[in-house]
This record gives structure tokens, sequence and C-alpha cells, in this order.
């Protein structure tokens, strides 16, 4: 290796031309290469980030996409209309009814309507004086008591089924039910604790026939008049066969028979009514209108003044029937012709002119006007010999007992 020149070695440098100091050169820079292949690599700090970055994205890639849930938009209070919100403050209250018991009279008063079951019984009673036989004060107070509680049923539910449309009504917004004074449950409730007991009174206490008389009353007054309010102009003529059942009612409680007499009497209160309720109904039209129902006084303007006036003039022909059916004397058609003249009368101006003022005129002598006639009647009674009267409503339970033994 001595003989080597320095030529051959071109990466030594000069003073590297001594055996020694090659080889140590050489096994430094062997000992470097080998250093380098034994000690691992170490990658660079951005490249590792990179790859901690990819595995965080296969990470987030491999989670399921999760669809939001659908934001449900509460309305506000401020942005509803004013019907919406006093909808929902009325079905509030509607479900949440604290009852003040003090006040249930005067709440159960309103919902028989107090006014129409007492004119129903005032008819009924009227009924039972003018039948031909002798007054007996206890089937008189029964049968009175049965017609009155068989009255609050049917107004009762009556009410319960037109919540909806007399919230609607300026005449009927403050009925109980409407105001939420108590719950349907309780009305409901009310309605069969006066209808049981009320029909029941009137089929073993009086007769069987008044019986059946009060709950067709009703059956006609909940399921017949009150949906054909909204679908017909029939209702009017169910209603007013409504109204001219008490009287027979009051009739038969006394006879325990159906007599031309008793329908005679039912004939007076059916023909009544049309005056009555038409020109009342005449001033209500836009509230009906607003209910939903179908009156005379909406749909055939004409024709309701036209049926007011028929049934007015139908009272003069109905009064000269009294004697003739041997109900009355001869006296009660004269007696009762000036105020037959007068509703009849009215009843001309108003098919006439139809007119508001003409209605209430109308009305407000139909209020005076039945009850005149039904005293006249009363006061015009036929008397009979006791020989010729019937049995009373004592002697008839007491002849059924016997027959059916």
């Amino acid at each position: 290796m001595d003989h080597l020149p320095a030529s051959a070695f071109p990466q030594a440098p000069a003073y590297q031309a001594t055996p020694f100091f090659f080889f140590v050169h050489q096994y430094v820079k062997a000992s470097g290469v080998l250093g380098q292949r034994a000690r691992p690599k170490q990658e660079p700090l951005i490249s590792a980030l990179e790859e901690r970055e990819d595995a965080v994205l296969r990470r987030i890639q491999e989670i399921p996409d999760i669809k939001p849930v659908p934001h449900v938009a509460v309305p506000s209070t401020d942005d509803e209309p004013d019907s919406v919100r006093q909808a929902q403050i009325e079905a509030r209250q509607w479900k949440e009814l604290s009852v003040n018991y003090s006040e249930l009279p005067g709440i159960y008063a309103r919902l028989s309507k107090i006014k129409l079951t007492a004119l129903v019984v005032t008819t009924a009673a009227a009924g039972y004086a003018m039948a031909p036989v002798p007054f007996d004060p206890i089937t008189f107070m029964l049968a009175t008591v049965g017609t009155g509680l068989a009255s609050c049923t049917a107004n009762s539910i009556n009410q319960y089924f037109e919540v909806p449309f007399d919230s609607n009504m300026n005449r009927t917004k403050n009925r109980p039910l409407v105001r939420g004074q108590i719950s349907p449950l309780h009305a409901v409730s009310f309605a069969l604790a006066c209808g049981i007991p009320g029909v029941t009174l009137l089929t073993l206490a009086v007769n069987p026939l008044t019986g059946l008389l009060g709950a067709l009353n009703i059956f006609l007054y909940t399921c017949c008049y009150t949906p054909l309010k909204r679908l017909s102009i029939t209702n009017t003529w169910v209603g007013s066969l409504v109204g001219a059942i008490p009287p027979i009612m009051g009739w038969t409680a006394a006879t325990g028979t159906l007599d031309p007499g008793a329908l005679l009497l039912g004939a007076f209160l059916y023909s009544w009514q049309f005056p009555h309720f038409n020109s009342l109904s005449w001033n209500l039209r836009e509230d009906y209108s607003r209910g939903g129902y179908r009156m005379m006084s909406v749909t055939h303007p004409t024709l309701c003044k036209q049926v007011a006036l028929r049934h007015s003039l139908a009272l003069i022909g109905l009064s000269a029937l009294g004697p003739v059916l041997d109900v009355t004397t001869w006296t009660f058609p004269l007696v009762s012709l000036p105020i037959n003249l007068y509703i009849s009368y009215l009843a001309f101006r108003f098919y006439q002119r139809g007119e508001r003022q003409s209605a209430r005129k109308l009305f407000f002598c139909s209020l005076w006007h039945l009850p005149m006639l039904l005293l006249l009647a009363l006061t015009c009674k036929k008397r009979r010999p006791p020989e010729e009267a019937g049995p009373t409503g004592s002697t008839y339970k007491a002849l059924h007992a016997s027959a059916s033994s």
C-alpha cells in the first residue's frame, strides 16, 4: 500500500496520504454510512401531520350522515289572528273548568232555558185545565213537574249539540256551555238527571200515554229539530210541532185519552208559533246566518212573511172550532175575535213591509196574545155535569189497575 500513489485516492486530502490517516478516515466514513443505515429514518414533521389529518378525515367519513330534526315553528301569539287565539283560549277553558257551586242554580236555569220551560209548563197546565174532567191537584202537580223536567232535558241536550254554532251568535254566545261555566259531561248529566225521572214520573205516576208524549217530544226536539236547523227550513214546522205537544200532554194527563179537544189545543199552539217565531227570527237574520242556521227568514224571506200571516188568520178559524168540538161555548169565538184580528193585522203589516219595526210589533203582540187566548178559552170552557165528565187521572190509574188485575 506504501507503493500506491496519492492520486489513487482522489477523495483523500493531502495530509491523509499516510496509511494510518487513510485507514482512520475510511473507518470513520464507513461507520457513518452504517450508522445511517441502522438508524431509522425520521419522517418529516409535515408528513406526520398530513397523515394524522388523513386519519381524522377517514374517521369523519365513517360517521353516518344524521339528518337534522326539522324545526317545528311555534307560532307566536303576536302573529296569530284574534279568532285563532280566542279559539285556543276557549279550548283551554273547555278542558280546565272550575265550577262555582254557588252559581249552579243560575247555570242550570240558563241551560234549561227557564223562560221557555215556563211557557211549556204553562201550556201543559192549560191543557189539563181545559180537559172535561174534575180537577185533581195531585195529578196536576205530577203532570206539570214531569213536563217541566222533560223540557229541561230537551233544552239542555239542544245546547250541548249547538255549542260550536252558538258561539258565533250574539243571541247565544253567553250560554253556559259556550262560556265554559260547566263541562259538556256536566250538562249531559244534568239532562239525564231531569229526563229519566221526568219521563218515569209521567209514565208511572200519571199515565203511559202522557209519558210516551213526553219522551216523543224530547226525541223530536233533540234528534229532529236541532239537526234540521242547519239543513232545511222545515225545522220551523218541526219546532212548532214540538211546541204543540205540551198542551196535549196536559189534556192526556187529565183524561188518559187523546180527544179532539186535545188536538185543538195543540193546533192553537202550532199556529201561534209561526207569527211568534218568524217575527223573532226576522230581526235575527244576521245572527242566524252567522251561526249557519237555515231559517225561513234567512233563505226564504217572502215565505217567512206569508207563513206568519197564514197562521195568524188560522187562529180565527181554530177559535171557531172550539164550540164545534164541544170544548168551549160559542162565546169564545166572539170574545177572542178582537185579539185574533189584531195579531192578523200586525202579521199583514209585517207581510207588506217586511221591516224590523213591523216584525218587532208582531213579536211583542204574540207574547201577550197566547196567554190571553188560553185565558179566554178557559173562561169559556164548556162545563159538563159530573155524570158526563170523564175519569180524572187518579180514577184512570185505578181503572187501569183493576183492568190489569
